[in-house]
């Protein structure tokens, strides 16, 4: 019985034996684009300039395939010292121009292929299917020039998979699915919107991009009133609910405007459309309102779903709220996540503000605590660790305490390199706990507690807890 390796040699034979056909010359081609990752370099190039998963994928899909390489390139050809393959008998019109000559095992083609297809496949899953062909013909273009045996192609394909794989464990994919709420409830159905009055902060979004115009358009009865320098959210949507011809308040804008129209809208008793037209529309995504439409078709239903609020000292705020660095952090981290991936961008963001800010002297809930950052989420976000991204419910009843500790010797340095390994939640630098209510006294003066993108006045007594759930069109099946 032929043994793997004998196996492997046959079948590459056996392939370099086929007949010559016009797609020979295609496959050296598509061989050599794939050199040093140049395909899926220009492929992500063009991918990015598009937002949202495309990006995103074409992001994952770099970073992993860099990994993979220096893995398949630096550790394991060393490892297993395989040569390639003797081409001495190959067909001239196969041969490529440059015979490489490096080990053979694994192809560095198949796993940079595998690596890149499969991370831009974890968030995009049509891009993914659409590229897996041209992964799969860049791996057997490497046996048909004769560089790989089969075997070599294979463990490279394994390898970049695995590799982009385990890119969660740094950098959680986005769900697919909204945050659990409580039972769907009705809400009044708003015949073409007559009855909602819509706040629109202009300056929300892309530059491109008009939300008033669209809400205009799908909901040409909604009262649409944009925001100045006079008038803000709680000063249009105030006015509006006070004066009784309000039946139901809109917000367009990022998570800030949507913060101040809720507390708005719990004030008066009122449902809130939320319709997505920030940058990162954090809430609206939990919620699984993602684009304007969703929530005109809600409004327009009379469908709605009950969700947590917290508050801060009175404040409602619906997703985190923060006192030491951590808004600069996140600051930062944002404006170099599209050049450096978001577990990158937050490793460097985290060094930067870490090595020039101060810790403060904070009392929690009674624990003394010396922290750079007291991160506080209106229900349980994950990933734990420095970048909660989401959560998987709005109706836990629960805040979410996690903070940064700044008690340890080398402490900054620690929590740096455990954001770097994406260890951060089992790092002895980070604590976190959940509870019902969170008193923070601050002994270290006055500090200014940040809440859903806004900053609130300094203080050194915070009282963390939740209130009564707010209302939000919504069309859900659970």
């Amino acid at each position: 019985m032929a043994s793997p390796r004998q196996l492997d040699r046959r079948l590459h034979a056996f392939i370099g034996d086929l007949p010559t056909t016009p797609a020979d010359r295609w496959l050296r081609r598509l061989s050599t684009l794939a050199d040093h990752g140049r395909l899926w370099m220009l492929i992500a190039l063009v991918l990015g300039a598009r937002r949202g998963s495309l990006r995103r994928g074409a992001i994952r899909g770099l970073g992993s395939m860099l990994v993979s390489s220096g893995v398949v390139n630096v550790v394991l050809k060393r490892i297993f010292g395989r040569v390639r393959p003797d081409l001495a008998n190959l067909r001239t019109e196969r041969r490529l121009r440059r015979e490489p000559g490096s080990l053979s095992f694994p192809s560095g083609h198949s796993s940079s292929a595998a690596a890149f297809v499969t991370g831009l496949a974890m968030e995009s899953p049509a891009a993914g299917a659409a590229l897996a062909p041209l992964a799969l013909g860049v791996g057997y273009s490497r046996v048909h020039v004769g560089v790989h045996y089969p075997g070599d192609v294979l463990a490279g394909l394994a390898v970049g998979t695995a590799v982009a794989a385990a890119s969660q464990h740094w950098w959680l994919r986005q769900p697919t699915v909204p945050a659990r709420v409580r039972t769907s409830f009705a809400a009044p159905a708003l015949d073409q919107g007559a009855g909602l009055v819509v706040a629109v902060n202009p300056r929300s979004g892309p530059d491109d991009y008009d939300p008033a115009e669209d809400i205009r358009r799908l909901l040409p009865r909604a009262e649409v009133l944009e925001l100045s320098e006079e008038a803000g959210v709680a000063d249009l949507l105030g006015e509006a609910a006070a004066s009784g011809r309000a039946t139901a308040l809109g917000v367009a804008g990022g998570d800030g405007s949507v913060a101040a129209a809720a507390a708005v809208a719990l004030e008066h008793g009122l449902p809130l459309a939320v319709i997505p037209a920030g940058t990162l529309n954090h809430f609206a995504r939990d919620v699984g309102v993602h684009t304007p439409q969703d929530a005109v078709d809600a409004v327009l239903a009379g469908q709605a779903v009950k969700v947590d609020v917290a508050e801060v000292n009175g404040t409602p705020f619906l997703n985190t709220s923060s006192i030491g660095a951590y808004p600069e952090m996140v600051r930062r981290r944002d404006r170099l996540a599209a050049r450096l991936g978001k577990w990158l961008a937050l490793t460097v963001a985290a060094a930067q503000v870490l090595r020039t800010g101060s810790p403060v002297e904070l009392v929690v809930n009674g624990r003394p605590l010396r922290t750079w950052i007291l991160f506080i989420g209106n229900c349980t976000y994950t990933p734990r660790g420095l970048a909660p991204a989401y959560r998987p419910r709005l109706e836990d009843g629960l805040l979410d305490v996690q903070y940064l500790r700044a008690d340890l010797r080398f402490g900054r340095t620690r929590a740096v390199l455990a954001t770097l390994l994406g260890v951060s939640e089992h790092a002895r630098s980070y604590g976190h706990f959940a509870a019902e209510e969170v008193t923070v006294v601050s002994r270290s003066g006055p500090q200014r507690v940040a809440y859903d993108g806004e900053m609130g006045a300094a203080a050194t007594e915070f009282r963390f807890r939740k209130r009564e759930a707010l209302t939000v069109y919504c069309c859900r099946t659970r």
